[in-house]
């Protein structure tokens, strides 16, 4: 039964201005239709250039639960391929990463591609001839997907002919990129070591929406963060703080400090806290590398960039980055209740080695699936998906700190404890949700 699919008018009554129905997280056709819509009309961060430095190097993932190759091909570009074999279908990669050298093999049947899609050879080619074989999709290659955009690195799909431009997706959303990537001494980012991968009990909105949520760390991180905090109560204010407790303690902070960290929305459900300072304010400097940046960027350059410490932008709806700590989380939405987090560590060229650690550190403390900080996210989330399929209220609640007046803004700051990040989310949801052709003002 489509309740959703061919009913517009169905899909507005599930988003509110500051409310949405249940379904949308717990609903299957909502999701199914999520992936063909809202997922394929917006732009997915597929990976990093730096995970595919030389010709042949490649890295497999999923947009919009379809199967896709990252690969660096011969003239030195980067492209993204559907990860399916034009004869049978079959996955031409299994593997997450390698190099395949200057051709893609079927597995199956020996069908063989170059880098950039296009069919190489078929074996016992001469049983293909009277046919129609070349005039149909099967003779045209590997699925390559036409609209890819590269940003300092960071590489972007769309899988539909229907959707914006790049630059008209993300707009000034992008100095969050560029912050993180000018921390670098040399302005280029570099992937460091692998992933941590694992599944949560949980639809992809819930992850994507906690980012911004500054009502929960005080409650939810209390057992882990408040702990911290306890301590290393009484000890003096000019104590070195290991970086653990540096990483640790601000999210035990107060309702008051979070809401003054204030967030800025943009269009099409983009967001980041941490406008005036965020929870990586106060991080102990690293000798030696406010005077490379200077060296690179002017002493009022450098001094701009440290300054700007957001806590997380969301790239909505796949990706978010903490560019104080250069670290980002990518989800992968497997089905309605089920979503897979990436969380990847990168290190700045050319910058002192001590950087990378602590990165690495907060990654292992607060994103590992092993991390107490991390753990307690894991909780609400299954919490929250199992709470949402009990009747009697078929609404969640979006009221926090609403004001008609932030209906139709495509760029807004206010503070850091309102839901707005969410209910921004929601309205470009909406808007992408909508058959092609219906009015998504």
């Amino acid at each position: 039964m489509n309740r959703y699919r061919d009913d517009p008018d169905a899909l507005r009554a599930l988003v509110q201005d500051d409310q949405v129905h249940r379904d949308v997280y717990i609903d299957d056709e909502v999701f199914r239709l999520e992936m063909e819509r809202l997922w394929a009309r917006t732009w997915i961060y597929v990976g990093h250039t730096s995970q595919v430095p030389n010709p042949g190097d490649y890295v497999t993932t999923d947009l919009a639960t379809q199967p896709v190759i990252l690969v660096r091909h011969g003239d030195g570009s980067v492209r993204v391929l559907l990860n399916r074999c034009a004869h049978k279908g079959a996955k031409l990669v299994s593997a997450p990463s390698g190099n395949t050298g200057k051709f893609f093999r079927c597995p199956y049947h020996a069908w063989s591609y170059t880098t950039d899609g296009a069919l190489l050879a078929i074996p016992l080619k001469k049983g293909y001839d009277g046919t129609r074989m070349m005039e149909c999709e099967a003779g045209k290659g590997m699925t390559a997907l036409q609209h890819v955009a590269v940003y300092r690195g960071f590489v972007f799909a769309r899988l539909s002919d229907d959707g914006p431009g790049f630059q008209e997706y993300f707009g000034d959303s992008l100095s969050s990129i560029d912050n993180m990537a000018d921390r670098s001494p040399e302005g280029e980012l570099e992937i460091a070591g692998g992933v941590l991968r694992y599944r949560h009990n949980c639809n992809w909105k819930m992850f994507v929406e906690n980012l911004n949520d500054t009502m929960h760390p005080m409650v939810a991180h209390e057992s882990s963060a408040g702990t911290a905090k306890k301590l290393w109560a009484g000890k003096p204010a000019d104590a070195p703080k290991p970086m653990a407790i540096e990483q640790f303690v601000p999210f035990a902070s107060s309702y008051e400090f979070f809401d003054q960290m204030g967030v800025r929305v943009f269009e099409n459900g983009h967001s980041y806290t941490g406008v005036n300072f965020s929870i990586h304010s106060a991080y102990s400097s690293i000798p030696g590398y406010q005077e490379s940046l200077e060296r690179a960027h002017g002493k009022d350059r450098a001094a701009s960039i440290l300054e700007t410490a957001r806590h997380n932008t969301v790239y909505y709806p796949s990706l978010t980055i903490k560019g104080a700590i250069q670290a980002i989380r990518v989800a992968r939405p497997v089905s309605a209740d089920e979503t897979i987090i990436e969380s990847w560590t990168f290190r700045l060229k050319g910058a002192p080695d001590q950087l990378l650690a602590r990165t690495v550190m907060y990654t292992r403390l607060i994103n590992s699936p092993l991390s107490v900080v991390g753990h307690d996210d894991l909780h609400a989330y299954r919490a929250i998906q199992e709470g949402l399929h009990a009747e009697g209220n078929d609404w969640v609640s979006l009221h926090r700190n609403f004001s008609a007046d932030e209906i139709g803004q495509k760029d807004l700051t206010v503070p850091g404890t309102s839901e707005i990040s969410v209910r921004n989310q929601f309205r470009a949801w909406l808007r992408y949700m909508l058959p092609a052709g219906e009015n998504r003002a």
